[in-house]
């Protein structure tokens, strides 16, 4: 089952070995050691950090600090605790190597510890006189799996720009978003990770030549559905200053939980540990290690092939006395005006979760389980309660299939794609966009990645090539990603081009808050003209091959979605 689940990018069993250093990240000692001439070094407010050299895919060399920690171990008594901020580093921090991913499935060779809170820091030049605009990524994964490491988010395209390139590791899964809903595990813990990662970016940023009044947070998936919250959480407000949410949103569906105790429970059940309450279920938790946690996911996918993609949610927390990053759901937050509005820049791609369609066609008992108890499957494969109504369900059915029982043949692949890619992402994001059109002060720019390139998450299994822009495609071509596809060539005319736009599109954005160009030094961008979206005007940029403006994307098949999830934007 793993290895189907890795297919999606959702896990990282499939990274191989390219980075194998166990070398603990932000190491630091009580004597400096003998640092080379060649190592770039700077002076931030909590220490010295040691960094090391690398070089964008233009041959530009750029400074690299990897593996810095922002928060304290959370290990022992602080695992399923809320980060402790590091303040200050004693000697000089060896910031030279990557550090490790947080608990997840990986091969042996793999770095994975639960001492993983870190943060990595990539600019052109710490000594900058004029402060350079910051992009801090938040990665993918569903809250459950990849990291910020430079093989899944590999800085050697955004550093050919003149920016500052921050990311980050948060906890996941059960290390990261345990929610009992009562006070041992009020939740959202990976959440408040990446708000002390903000914090120390407001520390420490100038030291490395970014500015801390301009700092963009960024996010595909689980890392766009962050960027959204981080919005309207109290405990983030100020900490940014533009907003990009690629392919994933909190809104459109039911309404934020105030717990998970049912994934608790499981994961209490997984690793034999009683599960009559939450003290007996933290208690033993605490004992197990973190490779046992880690090792553990691929047994939560069991109720229909390895659906439903989404499982760990932040949730909104209940008031026991702590700081709390979420006290209210999002959408209610947004219409209420409750946020601290950025310019914020939306996207979905094309195709999305379109080939989930395949394993399910493609197994015979997959497929007549799937047509045989709809009532039963639709909820877990679509991401919906499982209270909907049978006669929403049918209505479902009908607007994706017709009359037609599904088949391993193209027409059910085409519907069943569409509908898992809407359920899962389109609609969600569709009703983020129409909500922050509406009630954010500052521009929204819409766009849908279009672009079928030499790669994709997805290539068919005979061709080896990309038949849709899937998610997580627009990823290709920000950042580098080693784990999986090779760098870009700037001999590759047609990837390397839309390298060169989506970069300058992200630059701009970062820098001036709107993605259009600001003068004729940008050809690559030299006929881009895109508006924002209003509420009237509900316009959009498609990126393919070239630019193009369009109005109400996908709006005909969010109707069903509308009629079952009535919005009041």
């Amino acid at each position: 089952m793993l290895a189907r689940c890795v297919f999606v990018c959702l896990f990282v069993a499939v990274l191989g070995c390219r980075s194998n250093s166990h070398e603990k990240p932000g190491k630091t000692n009580g004597s400096p050691k003998t640092v080379s001439s060649e190592d770039p070094i700077t002076m931030t407010p909590s220490g010295t950090i040691r960094g090391s050299w690398m070089r964008t895919r233009r041959g530009r060399q750029f400074q690299a600090y990897r593996g810095i920690r922002y928060a304290e171990p959370p290990v022992g008594e602080l695992r399923f605790q809320p980060p402790k901020p590091i303040l200050q580093y004693q000697g000089v921090v060896d910031a030279s190597k990557e550090g490790p991913a947080c608990p997840l499935p990986a091969p042996p060779t793999y770095y994975v510890d639960e001492d993983c809170l870190t943060i990595n820091v990539y600019t052109p030049n710490n000594n900058s006189t004029k402060p350079l605009p910051v992009i801090f990524f938040i990665h993918a994964g569903g809250f459950y799996s990849m990291t910020g490491r430079s093989d899944l988010a590999g800085p050697h395209y955004l550093l050919d720009r003149d920016v500052v390139l921050v990311t980050i590791n948060y906890r996941l899964a059960t290390l990261g978003f345990l929610s009992t809903g009562d006070a041992l595990a009020p939740g959202n813990n990976g959440m408040k990770d990446q708000v002390v990662a903000l914090r120390w970016v407001q520390k420490n940023i100038r030291a490395f030549g970014g500015d801390p009044g301009l700092i963009t947070i960024t996010g595909c998936s689980a890392g766009s559905i962050s960027v959204m919250l981080h919005m309207v959480s109290p405990m983030s407000k100020g900490l940014f200053h533009r907003g990009i949410s690629m392919s994933a949103s909190p809104t459109g569906k039911e309404s934020s939980r105030y717990d998970m105790y049912d994934l608790a429970v499981k994961q209490a059940e997984i690793l034999n540990c009683p599960s009559n309450s939450s003290a007996a279920i933290i208690s033993c938790l605490r004992t197990k290690s973190f490779k046992e946690l880690g090792d553990s996911l691929p047994k939560f996918f069991d109720q229909f092939g390895f659906d439903p993609v989404g499982l760990w949610m932040p949730v909104v927390e209940r008031e026991f006395g702590q700081e709390r990053f979420l006290v209210k759901d999002p959408a209610e937050s947004i219409k209420a005006g409750e946020m601290y509005a950025v310019p914020h820049m939306i996207s979905q791609t094309t195709d999305e979760f379109f080939w989930k369609a395949f394993p399910v066609l493609k197994n015979q008992t997959l497929l007549d389980t799937m047509n045989n108890e709809w009532e039963r499957v639709a909820p877990i494969s679509f991401q919906m309660s499982p209270n909907i109504s049978s006669e929403n369900k049918l209505k479902l059915r009908q607007a994706y299939f017709g009359d037609k029982t599904l088949a391993n043949d193209d027409v059910s692949t085409k519907a069943l794609g569409r509908l898992y890619g809407d359920s899962i992402i389109g609609f969600p994001v569709h009703v983020m966009a129409n909500l922050m059109c509406r009630h954010s002060p500052q521009k929204v720019f819409y766009y849908e990645f279009a672009h079928v390139g030499n790669h994709s998450h997805y290539e068919a299994p005979t061709t080896k090539k990309p038949v849709g822009a899937a998610h997580h495609d627009d990823l290709i071509y920000l950042f580098t990603l080693s784990y999986r596809f090779p760098t870009i060539e700037v001999s590759d005319t047609l990837d390397s081009k839309l390298v060169d736009k989506m970069t300058a599109i992200w630059y701009n954005f970062a820098k001036y808050g709107d993605p259009n160009p600001v003068n004729a030094s940008q050809p690559e961008l030299s006929n881009l003209r895109w508006p924002p979206m209003t509420s009237d005007v509900r316009q959009y940029l498609r990126i393919g091959g070239d630019f193009s403006v369009h109005e109400k994307m996908f709006e005909n098949r969010f109707k069903v979605w509308e009629e079952i999830y009535p919005q009041d934007y």
